[in-house]
C-alpha cells in the first residue's frame, strides 16, 4: 500500500506540475481605482488592461497568456502594503504594476525585493529610487526639471519661487529647483511647503507677490493644484509672473481650470496626448476604441503601457518569466517603441531613459509643445545607483544623503 500511495502521489505531482506549465502567467497590479487619487489610478488601471489585451492579441508572453490580478488600495496607503503581501503569499505573480505617490511605492518596494519579484513603478516622481528589484517607468526630476528651468530662467528671468506640497514629492522636487537655479543663473527669492489640506491660498499668494519673482514652479498636487492656480491668475499675476510645472497635466488638470487660470502655463512630462508618432497613434486609437474619447489621456497611463511592455520583452528575450533572468534582460538595454518615442531601461538605475516634452497650455484646455528633448536620461539616478555593480543596493537616494 505504501508503495501504491508513493505512486498516486508521484503521478499526482506530475499532472499538477503539467497543469502549472499551462496556466496563464499571471501579473499583479494596485492602483487607486477609488478615493481621492482615482484620476490618475483609473487611467493606470485602464492603460494595464490594454496592454494586457494587446500582448494578449498578439499570441501573449512565451505563448502564454497573461492574467493580471488586480487590487484597489482606494487611495489608502495602508492597502498598498496589505495587497502587495497578499500577491506575493497567494497569487503567484511574476510581475507588479503598481503606485502613484512616491509613499505608495516606498511602502511596496521591500516586499517585492524580499519576495524578488520585479516591480514596476509607472510614475513621474523626484528620483533617487534605487533597488534590483524596482523598474521605475515614469520620468524623473532629473528628466523633467533641469530641462523645464533651464528654459524658464531664460524666458522669463532668473528670480524663482517655489510652491510646493509638504511631502517627499515637494521638498525634493524643490531641492533640484535650487540645483538647476544655481546651476543656471537662477536665484529662489521664496518657498512655500503647504499641506495637502490647505484651500485657501491667499497668504501664500501674498509671500508671491512681496517676492516679486519672474516665475513660480507650482507642484501642489490634485485639486490643491487647480486651487492655487485659479486663484494666482484671479489675483492679477499671471500677466506679470510665470508660471511653470513638471506635474501639470498629470491629471488632467488643464480640463478643469478655467481659460483664464490654464492658458500660457508651462509644464513638462514624459508623454502629453498630442505627440505625433505613429506608436502614439495607434495607442491612442486602442484606447478610443476601448475607453471613449471623453477624457484626454495622462502621462502615467503611457507610463504604465510602457512598463507593462517593457516586461514583457525581457521575459521573451529571457526565455522565461523567472524573476533573475528577467531583471538581467531588462538590465541588458530593453528598448520599446513607445506612444512618447522609443525608451529604454537604464542597467544601472532601472529608470528609462526617454523623451521629455515641454508644453504650454492653450484655449482649448490642451497643451502645445514647446521644445521636446530627445532621449532624456535620468542623469541623478545614472549617477548614484548602479545595480550592475552592486545589485545587493536598496535605497532611496536624495540631494541631502547621496
Amino acid at each position: 500500500m505504501k508503495n501504491v500511495l508513493s505512486i498516486s502521489t508521484i503521478a499526482l505531482t506530475a499532472a499538477l506540475s503539467a497543469n502549472a506549465a499551462l496556466a496563464d502567467i499571471k501579473i499583479g497590479s494596485i492602483f487607486d481605482l477609488t478615493g481621492g487619487l482615482n484620476i490618475y489610478g483609473i487611467q493606470q488601471g485602464n492603460a494595464l488592461d490594454l496592454a494586457v489585451a494587446s500582448i494578449n492579441a498578439n499570441g501573449g508572453v512565451l505563448g502564454e497568456q497573461i492574467e493580471v490580478v488586480s487590487y484597489d488600495s482606494q487611495s489608502e496607503l495602508s492597502k498598498y502594503t496589505q495587497f502587495a503581501n497578499t500577491s506575493v503569499l497567494r497569487d503567484g505573480i511574476a510581475a507588479m504594476f503598481a503606485g502613484l505617490t512616491s509613499s505608495s511605492r516606498e511602502a511596496i518596494r521591500p516586499v517585492f525585493r524580499d519576495a524578488n519579484i520585479p516591480y514596476f513603478y509607472p510614475s513621474l516622481y523626484e528620483g533617487g529610487a534605487c533597488d534590483r528589484q524596482t523598474f521605475v517607468t515614469g520620468s524623473s526630476a532629473s528628466q523633467q526639471l533641469e530641462p523645464l528651468i533651464k528654459w524658464a530662467i531664460e524666458e522669463y528671468g532668473p528670480n524663482i519661487y517655489i510652491m510646493a506640497p509638504d511631502y517627499n514629492f515637494g521638498t525634493i522636487s524643490a531641492h533640484w529647483v535650487h540645483e538647476y537655479a544655481e546651476q543656471f543663473g537662477g536665484t529662489v527669492v521664496g518657498e512655500d511647503f503647504l499641506a495637502l489640506s490647505v484651500t485657501d491660498y491667499a497668504p501664500a499668494i501674498q509671500k508671491i507677490q512681496q517676492s516679486a519673482p519672474d516665475f513660480v514652479v507650482a507642484l501642489p498636487v490634485g485639486a490643491n493644484q487647480t486651487g492655487f492656480l485659479e486663484q494666482f491668475a484671479a489675483a492679477g499675476l499671471k500677466d506679470n509672473i510665470g508660471v511653470v510645472s513638471s506635474n501639470y497635466g498629470s491629471g488632467n488638470q488643464q480640463v478643469v481650470v478655467s481659460t483664464q487660470a490654464g492658458e500660457g502655463l508651462i509644464a513638462s512630462a514624459g508623454y502629453f496626448m498630442h505627440v505625433d508618432n505613429p506608436a502614439n497613434d495607434e495607442f491612442v486609437a486602442q484606447w478610443i476604441d476601448a475607453y471613449g474619447d471623453g477624457t484626454p489621456i495622462v502621462s502615467v497611463a503611457v507610463d504604465t503601457w510602457n512598463a507593462v511592455h517593457v516586461w514583457a520583452a525581457a521575459a521573451e528575450a529571457a526565455g522565461t518569466t523567472d524573476a533573475d533572468a528577467v531583471i538581467a534582460a531588462l538590465e541588458s538595454g530593453i528598448t520599446f517603441d513607445a506612444p512618447n518615442g522609443t525608451v529604454t531601461m537604464e542597467p544601472g538605475s532601472h529608470n528609462l531613459r526617454q523623451n521629455i516634452y515641454i508644453v504650454r497650455g492653450n484655449a482649448d484646455s490642451a497643451f502645445d509643445t514647446v521644445l521636446k528633448i530627445e532621449d532624456a536620461a535620468p542623469s541623478y539616478e545614472n549617477e548614484v545607483c548602479d545595480l550592475v555593480a552592486s545589485p545587493d543596493l536598496a535605497e532611496h537616494f536624495t540631494p541631502e544623503t547621496d
